[in-house]
């Protein structure tokens, strides 16, 4: 099975093609470029460098969320227009479990962090059994502070990871009383790498969706419609 993954939730964008258990190519950018500037070259890059043949593919995956809004936008689109073009299925994959899944095998609680603003992280909490991706706490958009004292009350030695750790690293030192430690830098952002093995699990497993079905998931309202919001509620108060 040949997959080809995406994930333009974060500050990073990432393209890989996958077939069956073996990496056939990866592209990682962490730049000051939009990802409607590099997703599409990328893709192209990695096509010709590998001589694929998109009708070759089995299935797209992509990172269906949390994350940016304008990124995930960019990236379901991309994953729709070929789905549909290529007449092929889609693999959601939530974005804080491929991000987990970077840290295959860790032995130790694994909290991806996105930064959501107005301090509060696009998060989860995970840890491996017998290889196996174990959900502790299901992703979520919370306060930074609720973060910490969740993972206080787990007692268990934590590994952070994601863009939101340099936001919120001094709240973390200050306010964890667990050993702790992060991610290294080949590990710490979105990797469609790990995204993309993590969707052929679920390809084996047939979670797929249509490309005409195919939506992200914010988890959240957007800054716009929680101010448009705000202002209503305002106004009917």
């Amino acid at each position: 099975m040949k997959i080809l993954a995406i994930d333009s939730s974060g500050l990073v964008a990432t393209v890989a093609v996958l077939e069956d258990n073996r990496m056939l190519a990866e592209y990682t950018i962490n730049f000051k470029k939009t990802h409607s500037q590099t997703l599409v070259p990328m893709m192209n890059e990695i096509k010709e460098m590998i001589e694929l043949d998109l009708n070759t593919i089995d299935a797209i995956a992509v990172a269906k969320g949390p994350g940016s809004f304008t990124g995930l936008r960019i990236g379901s689109a991309t994953a729709k227009g070929l789905g549909l073009a290529l007449k092929k299925p889609i693999i959601s994959v939530p974005t804080l479990d491929a991000l987990a899944f970077n840290l295959w095998g860790c032995e130790r609680y694994i909290c991806p962090m996105m930064d959501a603003r107005r301090e509060q992280v696009y998060t989860g909490v995970y840890h491996f059994s017998k290889g196996e991706l174990i959900i502790d706490k299901e992703g979520c958009a919370i306060p930074v502070k609720e973060l910490i004292e969740y993972i206080n009350e787990q007692g268990k030695e934590t590994v952070f990871l994601g863009d939101g750790v340099p936001v919120y690293k001094n709240a973390l030192e200050e306010g964890l009383r667990v050993s702790f430690d992060y991610a290294p830098g080949h590990a710490a952002g979105q990797r469609a790498g790990a995204l993309g093995v993590l969707a052929l699990r679920y390809l084996k497993d047939g979670i797929t969706e249509s490309a005409a079905d195919h939506k992200p998931d914010y988890l959240r309202l957007s800054q716009a419609e929680r101010e448009r919001a705000e202002k209503l509620g305002n106004k009917q108060s």
